[in-house]
């Protein structure tokens, strides 16, 4: 997939709106201020570049000049920056790489960890609150349902695959069946011998 200016700007604004809105995530912005984070990720064709200043952060599609860190992950991977717990385990596991400054992915982190995510505060301009906090409630109660619907059909999955393996037979049932199938030709042998020797005589 290749990123449009479209999809950057659309990206760019909402990060800004995001991050640099809230005055309390001052001191975490000043820590990156400056920097450059590009992020490369396996399903787009071209990187996604963060730069920072102190007043907004630019998302760029292109950028000639170095990066203080790049970090190279698959876009599922990206949400789980939020949590700046789950970092180091994501580096040893593979599903993160990163070339350069690492404390610029940690702070970045750091800074999307603070940040709240309330859909109602950036619908409010446009449709009023009362609308806003109605339909971030419908939305949180639909991802809800949508949620403790995949969890049930994944336990009705999980009991089916039980039931069907206790319907197969295990290694040790397997292996005794093999062992009394041997039993059997080997007595059948013995009998078929028997049986040409009588006619022999």
């Amino acid at each position: 997939m290749t990123l449009t200016p479209l999809m950057t700007a659309g990206l760019e604004t909402a990060l800004n709106r995001i991050l640099y809105r809230d005055r309390s995530l001052k001191a975490a912005r000043q820590r990156l201020t400056g920097k450059v984070l590009t992020l490369r990720l396996q399903e787009l064709s071209q990187p996604l570049v963060l730069v920072f200043s102190e007043q907004q952060l630019d998302v760029l599609g292109d950028w000639q000049d170095n990066s203080d860190c790049i970090v190279k992950m698959r876009l599922a991977t990206l949400p789980k920056l939020r949590d700046r717990q789950q970092l180091t385990g994501l580096i040893r596991s593979g599903e993160l790489e990163v070339e350069g400054d690492l404390q610029v992915v940690q702070q970045f982190s750091a800074l999307m960890d603070l940040a709240e995510l309330d859909p109602a505060e950036y619908l409010a301009p446009w449709v009023g609150d009362i609308a806003a906090q109605s339909i971030s409630q419908a939305a949180q109660r639909a991802l809800q349902f949508l949620r403790s619907d995949v969890q049930r059909k994944q336990s009705y999955l999980g009991q089916a695959l039980t039931e069907e393996w206790r319907v197969a037979p295990g290694a040790l049932e397997l292996a005794w069946f093999c062992e009394e199938v041997d039993a059997m030709d080997r007595s059948l042998d013995a009998l078929t011998t028997r049986l040409a020797q009588l006619e022999a005589k």
